[in-house]
């Protein structure tokens, strides 16, 4: 997933790390857009219109993804491969010379049946926005199936925590700052709860004296504004927190916040304004911080 992953488990058994390596090793060889041979990247190559069956967890990932998009009318978007590509943010090389429009959602390009799916126009999927937040998921199941009660899970700043850790205290997480932006410290108690962060800080490039963003709005074919710092999630799911900052960061302050309101999502969202950073927060998680 080009990230790295860490997890502090309280006396996990013997052979629980290389059952973690096995099942990341799983995900990537499903959903990873990097690796040639990966069920992703050969769905993508399938002819136009024909169906293809797909294990399991891709369906799972996929049918939520989708699901996502209705959601957040087209924010989240899991079909925005050759948009990812053309600026030049995904495994092909690409070329930052205009929008990559479609008129047609790319998401709607995607049908899926009970063990399989298709595409019915030349779109690719791309998982980076909630791949990660599956994954983190996975392996709290793993370390719950064998017999871990007390963890923190953490893959590329999205994490999951259970329990508590030695001490008696529960796991306590920072929530990462852009940055350069002065903004409060968000620190979150993770007991039976995920986190993710969505920002324009990890991945981006500058031209023309612009920053780009990875984050792409299907909307437009382009890059998204460069005002939304970052985006944090709390939820049960670390796949739906992943999903969901990533929805909200697109959408923008107002429309993003809004939608996170009305889900009644805990998240907070920080714009920039010079090198202060503004504050967003949604009335879930300013409950949770009282």
């Amino acid at each position: 997933m080009g990230t790295s992953w860490n997890i502090h488990a309280v006396d996990p058994p013997a052979g629980c790390a290389d059952a973690v390596r096995q099942m990341l090793s799983g995900i990537i060889d499903q959903m990873s857009n990097w690796e040639a041979d990966s069920v992703v990247t050969r769905f993508n190559s399938a002819p136009v219109g024909g169906w293809m069956t797909l294990p399991p967890e891709m369906l799972t990932v996929l049918r939520a993804g989708l699901d996502m998009a209705a959601l957040s009318d087209g924010a989240f978007d899991p079909a925005i491969g050759r948009m990812v590509d053309h600026w030049g943010f995904g495994p092909l090389p690409g070329a930052s010379s205009g929008p990559c429009y479609s008129e047609r959602a790319p998401w709607r390009c995607v049908e899926i049946g009970q063990d399989r799916a298709r595409r019915i126009a030349d779109v690719t999927l791309d998982f980076s926005g909630i791949a990660k937040g599956f994954a983190v998921d996975m392996l709290a199941d793993l370390l719950r199936r064998s017999g871990v009660a007390d963890f923190l899970v953490e893959i590329g700043g999205e994490l999951r925590g259970e329990g508590i850790k030695p001490g008696m205290q529960p796991w306590w997480v920072d929530v990462e700052a852009p940055p350069g932006l002065i903004v409060p410290t968000l620190r979150i108690a993770l007991c039976g709860l995920s986190v993710a962060t969505s920002g324009d800080y990890r991945r981006f490039r500058i031209e023309e004296e612009k920053r780009l963003s990875h984050s792409i709005d299907p909307a437009t074919g382009r890059p998204i504004p460069a005002d939304v710092a970052s985006v944090t999630v709390l939820h049960e799911s670390a796949m739906m927190a992943d999903a969901w900052a990533t929805a909200i960061t697109v959408a923008g302050p107002e429309k993003g916040m809004a939608l996170a309101t009305r889900e009644g999502l805990a998240a907070r969202l920080v714009r920039r304004d010079g090198d202060r950073g503004i504050e967003y927060m949604t009335p879930a998680l300013a409950a949770m911080l009282d």
